[in-house]
This record gives C-alpha cells, sequence and structure tokens, in this order.
C-alpha cells in the first residue's frame, strides 16, 4: 500500500467513526430528550415547578415564628381567592377535609396555629417528585410530595408525609396556585425527649 492510499483509508476512517458516533448520540439521548412543537409548556413547567419550593419556603417562615414574612412569601405562589384544603392522617379522602381556608392569608393563619398550638420552634418542608401537567397557556395541574419536619422544644420532631394536588392558573403572566389539597398519609413523632 502506497502512502498516498493508507492516508486516504486513514481520513475515511475519521469520517466514518465521527459519522457512527453522532448517530450514537442521536439514538442514545432520543429517549431523553424529545422535540415539542409547544416549547411554551417547557418554559410553564420550569415556573409552575417553583410553586412548591415558593410555599415550602413561607410555610418555614412562619414555622420560625414569622408569620408576616409567610404571607409575604405566601402572596408569590397563591392567587388571592386561593382555596386551601387539608386532610389529617385518618380523614377519608373520598370525605369533606379536616380543614379549609380561603386565600393565602387565611391559609397562612392557620398554618400559624397549628404550629403555635403543637408547640413547634423550627420546621423544615421539603417537596419532591413533582407531576406537572400543563393543559393550555393558562391552566395546568400538579402533584408534588411533602416531607416535613416540625421541631419540639423537647427535642423530639413531628414528621409529616403527603401529596398536595393543585390547580394552577396564569395571573398577569405569573403561574400562581389556585386551588390546595393536601393529603397527610402520616404524622409521626420521633426522638428521645431532652432530659
Amino acid at each position: 500500500m502506497t502512502k498516498t492510499s493508507f492516508a486516504s483509508m486513514s481520513q475515511r476512517a475519521k469520517v466514518a467513526l465521527t459519522v457512527a458516533t453522532a448517530a450514537a448520540a442521536v439514538t442514545l439521548f432520543a429517549g431523553f430528550i424529545s422535540p415539542t412543537p409547544n416549547g411554551w409548556k417547557l418554559s410553564a413547567e420550569l415556573e409552575i415547578a417553583k410553586l412548591p419550593v415558593c410555599y415550602a419556603l413561607g410555610t418555614d417562615a412562619i414555622g420560625r415564628g414569622d408569620l408576616q414574612a409567610g404571607k409575604d412569601i405566601y402572596a408569590g405562589c397563591f392567587t388571592s381567592d386561593a382555596e386551601l384544603a387539608v386532610y389529617f392522617p385518618g380523614t377519608p379522602f373520598n370525605g369533606p377535609p379536616s380543614s379549609t381556608s380561603t386565600g393565602a392569608n387565611d391559609w397562612a393563619d392557620f398554618v400559624s396555629g397549628v404550629f403555635t398550638t403543637s408547640g413547634y420552634t423550627a420546621t423544615q418542608h421539603l417537596m419532591g417528585s413533582f407531576n406537572i401537567n400543563v393543559n393550555d397557556e393558562d391552566e395546568a395541574t400538579m402533584t408534588s410530595y411533602l416531607h416535613a419536619t416540625h421541631v419540639l422544644s423537647d427535642g423530639t420532631i413531628d414528621v409529616a408525609n403527603g401529596t398536595y394536588e393543585d390547580e394552577v392558573i396564569r395571573v398577569n403572566g405569573a403561574w400562581k396556585i389556585k386551588r390546595r389539597t393536601l393529603k397527610l398519609i402520616t404524622f409521626l413523632n420521633l426522638g428521645t425527649p431532652t432530659p
């Protein structure tokens, strides 16, 4: 074989390898990335996914004893006439809720009352497993999971787990929760009291 034909074969091999690598990458990622004709949906999903985080931050402000900060944060999460409901563990989910509120301020007052009555000194609400369905450019539904820690003055913690079910709408260009239902599945006290 001459030098020229060897170089030519080497160049063709590089081109073939590059094409094969690109094809493999497209095949590998094709199952994970799918183009959508409605690119606005991805943007909407990202904005909606911030709402449970907004809610957790507001709730934990209330858990620290700062009710006004919680209300201020909630204002960015909810519509002014939001309907909120909670089912405590043991309450049938197909029956009436344990408690309801209208508006973020009423809900904040309810949360503050529960935290104060329970003697919590701090809280931490972790949100996850977001499942968002954008119905159109102004309406969506979302579910998310809750794992919350509530610290008591005796050193124990109350742990709550549940699911939030939300109806979300766009108001003046911003996504907000219009209706939220919390279905708690567990509420458990853990830890050894301080001597």
